[in-house]
C-alpha cells in the first residue's frame, strides 16, 4: 500500500471532522436526548416585609459612593427608576413635590437609578429634582432586587421606617395623591 499524498490525508481528516461534528450534534440533539441540567443560577435573596433593609453602598451621580445606612434615623422612601422608564418619568414630578413638602423630620426620598451616568445626567438636566439619586446597573443581584423586587420591573418603591425596617413595597407607578398616604409607615 503506497502513502496517501498530504492534500488526500487533509481532505480525508476535514471530511472525517465535520462527519464527527454531525454525528455529535445528532446524537445529543435526537429527540429523547439525555440533556445536561443548566448551571445552577446565583438567587440573590431579597428583603421583605419587616427586614432590615440590606447593606447599600452605591455611587451618586458624581461619582461618589453614598452608604443607604447615612439615611438612617427618619423614613426613607427609595424609588427604583430609570431614564427610559416611562411610567417612572411620569411620577418623578410627584415625588420631588413630596419630598420638596417634607419637613426636617418627615420622610426622606431616594432615587435609585438602574441606568447609566450620562443617562441619569442627561434627564435629570431636564428634569431636575431635589432629592439624592444614586445609580446601579441593572442585573440579577442589584440593588432593587435586593430590596425585594423579585421580578426587577420598575418602576419600583420601598418605604423604610426609621429603624431600618422595610414597611412597604410597590411594584408599578404611583397614582396622582397616593404618595403621601404610602409613605405614611
Amino acid at each position: 500500500m503506497s502513502p496517501r499524498p498530504p492534500r488526500q490525508l487533509a481532505v480525508v481528516a476535514v471530511l472525517a471532522a465535520v462527519l464527527g461534528v454531525a454525528a455529535g450534534a445528532w446524537f445529543f440533539n435526537r429527540p429523547g436526548a439525555a440533556t445536561p441540567p443548566p448551571p445552577p443560577r446565583a438567587v440573590t435573596p431579597g428583603a421583605g416585609i419587616g427586614d432590615a433593609m440590606p447593606a447599600i453602598t452605591l455611587p451618586d451621580v458624581s461619582g461618589t459612593p453614598v452608604d443607604l445606612a447615612r439615611f438612617g434615623g427618619r423614613p426613607l422612601l427609595i424609588n427604583v427608576w430609570a431614564s427610559w422608564c416611562g411610567p417612572c418619568v411620569e411620577e418623578m414630578p410627584a415625588l420631588a413635590a413630596f419630598a420638596a413638602a417634607q419637613p426636617a423630620d418627615g420622610v426622606q426620598v431616594l432615587g435609585l437609578a438602574l441606568d447609566t451616568p450620562e443617562g441619569v445626567r442627561d434627564f435629570l438636566t431636564q428634569v431636575p429634582v431635589g432629592y439624592p439619586i444614586v445609580l446601579d446597573t441593572p442585573g440579577p443581584a442589584d440593588a432593587s432586587v435586593r430590596l425585594g423586587n423579585a421580578q426587577g420591573l420598575l418602576p419600583y418603591s420601598v418605604l423604610v421606617d426609621a429603624r431600618g425596617r422595610i414597611v412597604k413595597q410597590k411594584l408599578g407607578p404611583f397614582q396622582a395623591g397616593e404618595i403621601e398616604a404610602w409613605a405614611t409607615p
